[in-house]
């Protein structure tokens, strides 16, 4: 779970004068991205590969992203696969796979949906985020803080209040008086309907995070809040200046602190250093280091007087950045987040679900050889090989004459040379392993050059009539899964101009009985 690696840099290790001044010289860190939603609502998660007391290297891997192992690209798993028919259960692409591979959590992924409500100014006035919404119970808000958003870690189902909103019903705008008494009064419970974010069908998961972003508001709360941050970001700054500037004067004295100087004059007159004397630890203390001119030759020797004009360059930019960095950061504080016109406020709420592979989710190999799966099988009911390994998946073997991929058949024997030899093949496109070179690896392993074996009905015992081929294949899960795509329907929208019901699962849509579909029932 860790967030961070900080490493020690080795003495000696560093020329970079930026490094040194920033203090990245002793120390490098480097922030993991943690558990964060793609577009495709994935999850972009890294895991350190180190651990602390370890000796690194420059381009060695530190940590792992969702998709990589060792550095290495890995986006499934080798499995024991069977090529033959099971009790038609993979006909026409589908795919039988084993209870093992739920059970283990091979294929389980991590998703993450975001969902957000705009508060809006609307002509009967401002919406707002509360938990005291109207006739709704105390058992569907007891999730929601004060702001009336949900609390991180909280589990949620579909209908589950994520944000409550208020929206303020009537269909007239108040009067400049109803205005006036609203505001010395406080608002009725009466006059407001409930516009909650609600977990939309078909949905469950735990709320990893939450974020509101508001325009600013100039009441005296904000305005105390925010001279506290401001107050905050200036001592940083200044705590991140004052190590600078001792790490300066630190380099100065470790540079050039045995070389005879003509002399070190500030801007302002004072004598830092007599003409013939040398820099001291404790000659740029108590200057100003802005007073001192760089430009002025301190040494005879032109290489060094070049030395201090870049260190001082160096010096000067790390300021400006800062400088930058420290205005932006007022700015965001001073005046609060861009929002569209309209919009005062806007909350989002981010919701993660494990997602184990199930009947229906849709799978790959590295061949274009995909398919949907139909059937989850027990372990003991799955065919075994002769020493009673039970086979990971079964795929039918039509998908392989037809489309001529015959790629996933090489494959497969290979993957089971590998994987007795204990070796790991890498093979290119165009200029991959041959015939031969397959059957030479499958001698080295002592296996059947057919690459076919006898293998055993799970269900009764009994060795099937024909040998089959047998072999470990990469397979990989896609991001089509059916969580995303079931849906239901009794009575629902209505197109305008035909009557007919609206199409597809946004629109809460009927499934369409076309013109084929209408010759089944002849």
């Amino acid at each position: 779970d860790a967030e961070r690696i900080i490493i020690r840099v080795d003495p000696g290790e560093v020329e970079d004068l930026r490094q040194v001044l920033t203090g990245e010289a002793q120390f490098v860190e480097y922030e993991l991205t943690k558990f964060v939603r793609t577009n495709q609502n994935t999850c972009i998660n890294q895991r350190p590969l180190v651990n602390v007391g370890d000796r690194v290297s420059r381009g060695q891997v530190l940590a792992d992203g969702p998709s990589t192992d060792h550095g290495e690209l890995a986006l499934g798993r080798n499995v024991l696969v069977a090529f033959m028919p099971w009790n038609g259960y993979n006909f026409e692409d589908a795919i039988v796979i084993s209870e093992r591979l739920v059970r283990d959590d091979w294929f389980t992924s991590i998703h993450i949906e975001e969902y957000e409500i705009q508060v809006r100014d609307t002509k009967r006035g401002e919406e707002e985020l509360t938990r005291e919404i109207p006739n709704v119970s105390e058992e569907a808000t007891k999730n929601l803080d004060e702001t009336g958003i949900i609390r991180v870690g909280a589990e949620v189902k579909a209908g589950d209040i994520l944000v409550g909103k208020v929206t303020p019903k009537g269909e007239t705008e108040p009067t400049p008086e109803e205005k006036l008494l609203k505001a010395i009064f406080g608002s009725k419970a009466g006059d407001v309907k409930d516009a909650s974010l609600k977990m939309p069908a078909g949905m469950q998961g735990i709320v990893i995070d939450t974020k509101l972003f508001s325009r600013k508001k100039k009441d005296p709360k904000t305005k105390k809040e925010d001279k506290k941050k401001l107050d905050q970001l200036e001592k940083q700054t200044r705590e991140k200046i004052e190590g600078i500037e001792r790490r300066l004067r630190e380099y100065l004295y470790e540079t050039f602190g045995e070389k005879r100087t003509k002399g070190i004059v500030t801007r302002a007159g004072k004598t830092l250093v007599k003409p013939g004397g040398k820099i001291t630890k404790t000659t740029f203390e108590k200057v100003e280091l802005d007073l001192i001119d760089p430009a002025e030759p301190w040494f005879d020797d032109e290489k060094l007087n070049e030395q201090v004009r870049k260190t001082f360059a160096v010096y000067k930019e790390l300021l400006r950045e800062i400088d930058n960095e420290m205005r932006t950061e007022k700015h965001k504080i001073m005046i609060g987040d861009e929002l569209p016109p309209g919009i005062v406020q806007l909350a989002k709420v981010y919701v993660a679900q494990k997602r184990k592979i199930k009947v229906g989710d849709k799978m790959a190999g590295r061949h274009g050889n995909k398919g949907v799966i139909a059937k989850i099988v027990p372990i003991e009911d799955m065919p075994f090989l002769e020493d009673g390994t039970p086979v990971d998946i079964v795929l039918n073997p039509l998908g392989v004459p037809s489309r001529m991929n015959l790629g996933q058949i090489f494959e497969t024997t290979l993957g089971w040379a590998g994987k007795v030899l204990g070796k790991k093949y890498a093979t290119p496109v165009f200029d991959g392993a041959t015939y031969e070179e397959v059957l030479e690896e499958l001698k080295k392993a002592g296996l059947p050059l057919t690459g076919k074996v006898k293998l055993y009905d799970g269900q009764t015992g009994e060795p099937f009539e024909q040998e089959v081929t047998v072999g470990y294949i990469y397979m990989m899960k896609l991001s089509h899964m059916v969580d995303d795509k079931i849906h239901a329907r009794s009575i629902g929208p209505y197109s305008l101009i035909t009557q007919q019901p609206l199409g597809g699962k946004a629109q809460f849509g009927g499934q369409r009985f076309g013109e084929m579909e209408v010759w089944a029932l002849e």
